[in-house]
């Protein structure tokens, strides 16, 4: 597959967790760290996922949906590092 092309998978996450500062923290720092390209949408919203205020600002409650997409330089395993952090979030936060 192409390293331009766009990859995307839809997860849920855990019930008791929300994206709140700490949990949002993680994933920002994880996908910052990352070369490629990684946005999330949920709840009608699109953020840059390397951005706090962004992430935050979709207010993903516990148990929602949030598709991640992800583009450019090493985007499947992107996707899999940050779908993968989004689906066990409840292990690094509680």
């Amino acid at each position: 597959m192409s390293e331009n092309s766009e990859h995307r998978r839809v997860v849920q996450l855990p019930a008791d967790v929300a994206l709140h500062a700490r949990p949002a923290g993680l994933l920002v720092r994880a996908a910052a760290a990352l070369p490629a390209v990684v946005v999330l949408n949920a709840n009608g919203k699109t953020a840059k996922a390397s951005s706090i205020l962004q992430v935050l600002a979709l207010g993903a409650e516990g148990g929602s949906s949030v598709e991640v997409v992800t583009s450019g330089a090493g985007a499947s395993d992107a996707l899999d590092t940050i779908a993968g952090l989004l689906e066990t979030l409840a292990d690094s936060t509680v």
